[in-house]
């Protein structure tokens, strides 16, 4: 069964903008079978710039049903169908948001009419439903009104299906039924060429910049995720993304690198997450006038750097804090001489037998200093030593390598799998990276949290 909907808005964006008509025609592909259209009291005035194209005014809506009153229909008539529409994107998005303000999930397989018509039309000029309408011939009384539009996408629909004919039809639709996924720029076959291989990829706008950065191990399969997605995030690239482009890594590491040096060089406008340049909360140490080893929060400036010893950096204050306090318990450590607590001599875990008494001299330096010293272990996520990382490649003839030299990342490369190399001929084939304050932790945690990495330390 299909639901072939169209719907009257106030705005174009469906967060922000209400339902003023919706139109419901179900067919079951060979006939049409139930008819549905109502006016919608939107509940905010439609803009005049809107009545001009719908014709719908505020008084014409004053006395009509609010969503929640068509509600129930809505869902009985779409329930167990496709839904249908021309640019299915906008229709869907609607109706999902409406139902989403009453707190139901909606969710219904899309198909859209522009996309079809193009595969079997090729060449109009435009698949507009008002073109497609003059192209064939048909008739409608009143454009951009929800039943009119509906019923002239169901004669679309219906030639659709008559020149696909035979049993090529049902495999046709399953087709564009994945593809009314994609964002409308992005065809089925473009996303098929895309290569199921590790790497980082790129969405860009319909002016060619970059407006997300990603990376994954099949990245055909992370882009069809990523348009299947009904979160906020996931509407807004769909209707942003204009074009895809791709680099192959074949390492998890490198394409881990690489993502995050990208977001923080192209700055793109949905990676928020990601985008910080530098990070602004440290934790230092520092030795007291009475021996123990001492801990602080603090921000990054150059009065801090020269007095204290770095440990680690965060991107913010807070994150810096709520680690230290994770490792202060962890270590049994003194609130006090952690900076955690203001008082003057016994801190209050003292009290309640969390600290071992550093801070009033009951614990000596030397024994309080050996569990700062495991603590700084834990906090210095920094690297250390030379090394190279030795990762598969792109081809099956190849190797990826990620350089460390005196705990400083040098950028990674590729080279031959099958030619022995020295430590100098590994470094001139690594590319000189874009500054990444994460690339020494991502490092680390892959290392650390990965079985079975190739490290050559030379």
């Amino acid at each position: 069964m299909y639901a072939i909907i169209d719907v009257e808005t106030t705005g174009g964006v469906a967060r922000f903008e209400r339902i003023t008509e919706i139109a419901i025609v179900l067919h079951d592909g060979q006939a049409v079978v139930d008819t549905f259209s109502t006016l919608i009291n939107p509940e905010q005035s439609i803009p005049w710039q809107i009545t001009m194209i719908t014709g719908i005014t505020d008084e014409m809506v004053a006395q009509a049903p609010k969503f929640y009153e068509v509600a129930k229909k809505v869902v009985e008539m779409t329930e167990g169908a496709v839904f249908v529409a021309h640019n299915v994107s906008f229709d869907y998005s609607f109706v999902r948001e409406e139902f989403a303000r009453l707190g139901y999930p909606f969710s219904r397989q899309q198909l859209c009419t522009v996309r079809l018509a193009r595969k079997v039309f090729p060449g109009l000029p435009s698949y507009s439903l008002s073109n497609l309408k003059k192209h064939f011939g048909i008739e409608a009384e009143r454009s951009h009104r929800a039943l009119d539009d509906t019923l002239a996408t169901v004669r679309i629909f219906e030639m659709i299906l008559a020149e696909q004919g035979g049993n090529s039809v049902k495999s046709f639709l399953r087709s564009g039924i994945r593809e009314a996924k994609l964002p409308p720029a992005i065809t089925l076959e473009r996303l098929d060429a895309v290569p199921e291989t590790c790497g980082v990829y790129y969405l860009h706008d319909e002016r060619g910049e970059v407006i997300y950065v990603g990376k994954s191990l099949n990245i055909r399969k992370r882009l069809f995720e990523h348009f299947a997605d009904l979160t906020p995030k996931g509407e807004k690239l769909r209707t942003g993304v204009a074009d895809i482009s791709f680099e192959i890594t074949g390492s998890e590491l490198v394409a881990l690198l690489l993502e995050s040096a990208e977001i923080k060089r192209l700055l793109p406008r949905v990676n928020r997450a990601l985008r910080a340049r530098s990070y602004t909360g440290c934790i230092f140490t520092y030795t007291d006038q009475n021996g123990y080893r001492c801990l602080a929060v603090g921000k990054r400036t150059s009065r801090n750097a020269k007095k204290l010893e770095l440990v680690a950096d965060y991107p913010k204050v807070d994150s810096a804090k709520l680690h230290l306090q994770s490792v202060v318990r962890q270590y049994e450590l003194c609130y006090r001489l952690s900076n955690l607590d203001a008082s003057e001599r016994a801190c209050f875990h003292y009290s309640i037998k969390k600290c071992r008494g550093a801070c009033i001299g009951e614990e000596s330096p030397e024994a309080y200093n050996e569990r700062v010293e495991q603590a700084l272990e834990t906090l210095n996520r920094r690297l250390s030593g030379s090394f190279f990382i030795l990762e598969p490649g792109r081809t099956e003839s190849e190797m990826a390598v990620v350089g460390v030299q005196e705990g400083r990342y040098l950028g990674f490369g590729y080279a031959d799998a099958s030619m022995s190399y020295t430590a100098e001929d590994l470094l001139e084939c690594l590319a000189v990276p874009y500054e990444d304050p994460d690339a020494g932790k991502i490092i680390r945690g892959y290392v650390d949290g990965k079985k079975g990495v190739r490290v050559v330390k030379f």
